[in-house]
């Protein structure tokens, strides 16, 4: 009976040693638990989806660019006459978790809108480090670009979108599309011409990767580990993958017309979304925004924006659909009829300062 300690003991140790060693154990913690929100989340959003009214394409095969094949969804209005504008949504997950099926509901509710919209995968942490995320989202534009024809989609009208780590990604693609310099560096092939990204959609990103280093408690520990399983190294903030990840120093003047949101009660609001958008609007980019005031009850967590039984959710997807509507009425590069804040929720009650 007294080995009965000593092994209990031995086996902390040998758990400790583990976390200490390797981001697998820690990853896939968080990995079980984001898997539960993602569930609980789509659940949220099933009763907010038309009956009918979409048109599918499930499960294509999309070159991931790396000799492999990743998942693909596409969702179009099922009345559609003439090529849709295309909407390219990444999921969110710290990178380490997610599918392209746990936005599925909101993005049929984006084509019972007008748009088409297509979900994509690709391969998560720690199995996948960067800079495999970007390569196959990439990819994936890509792959919808050259069967836009047999799809019904308009090669020319590509908003680029995501959510928490998605939205990262989604912003990177943007910065590689938008910035010559930014691709050499990073030696990432653009995904599509400048002419033809008409816009992103921002819910809840991560923009600067040095605003989290000094992160404490379990919130601090959870980015920490998802980046070192993300990036490949322990001490990330320290790598050239996490300066190209933070694409707030990227960005340029000719970044897309942006809707960046988040929720009062998410951290990533104010340290990651409100500096974006000051440095866009710094730049003359028109940039509209989704925020809410410091005080605002109930506070909104991260990714409120699926949330859609809330009225703030359903603004929000309001204020959504308002932005994709106006970029897409641009018929060519210069002639945006989008405007900083016209219409938007960029008022001063929005202010999440």
């Amino acid at each position: 009976m007294r080995l009965l300690p000593f092994l209990a003991a031995a086996a902390v140790a040998a758990a400790a040693a583990g976390f200490r060693l390797s981001p697998w154990p820690a990853a896939l913690m968080i990995r079980a638990v984001f898997y539960r929100g993602a569930r609980q989340m789509s659940a949220l959003m099933r009763p907010h989806v038309p009956a009918a009214g979409v048109a599918e394409h499930r499960g294509l095969r999309c070159p991931d660019g790396r000799g492999g094949y990743k998942g693909l969804d596409v969702f179009l209005p099922a009345d559609a006459e003439t090529p849709v504008p295309l909407v390219v949504w990444i999921h969110g997950g710290a990178w380490l978790s997610g599918s392209r099926r746990d936005v599925e509901p909101y993005l049929r509710i984006l084509a019972s809108r007008g748009f088409a919209a297509a979900g994509v995968d690709y391969t998560v942490s720690p199995r996948g480090t960067y800079p495999s995320a970007v390569r196959e989202a990439g990819a994936a534009v890509a792959f919808l670009r050259e069967r836009a024809g047999a799809l019904g989609l308009d090669p020319h009208r590509i908003i680029l979108a995501g959510d928490s780590a998605g939205a990262q990604l989604a912003a990177q693609l943007a910065v590689l599309a938008t910035n010559p310099d930014y691709a050499r560096l990073t030696r990432l092939p653009p995904p599509l011409d400048p002419a033809d990204l008409r816009g992103v959609v921002l819910h809840s990103g991560v923009y600067d990767l040095q605003a989290l280093a000094g992160l404490r408690g379990i919130l601090g520990w959870g980015f920490k580990t998802a980046l070192w399983a993300y990036i490949g190294s322990r001490n990330w903030s320290a790598t050239p993958a996490g300066e190209q990840i933070s694409v707030l120093e990227h960005v340029t003047a000719d970044f897309p017309p942006a809707f960046v949101t988040g929720g009062n009660g998410d951290s990533l609001t104010a340290s990651q979304s409100v500096p974006l958008t000051a440095r866009l609007s710094a730049l003359g980019t028109e940039v509209r925004t989704g925020f809410w005031p410091a005080g605002h009850r109930p506070a909104l967590p991260h990714e409120y924006q699926f949330h859609l039984n809330r009225e703030e959710a359903q603004q929000t997807l309001t204020e959504t659909l308002a932005f994709l509507q106006a970029v897409c009425r641009q018929k060519t590069p210069g002639t945006s009829t989008f405007r900083a804040g016209v219409g938007g929720p960029a008022a001063p009650d929005r202010d999440p300062r």
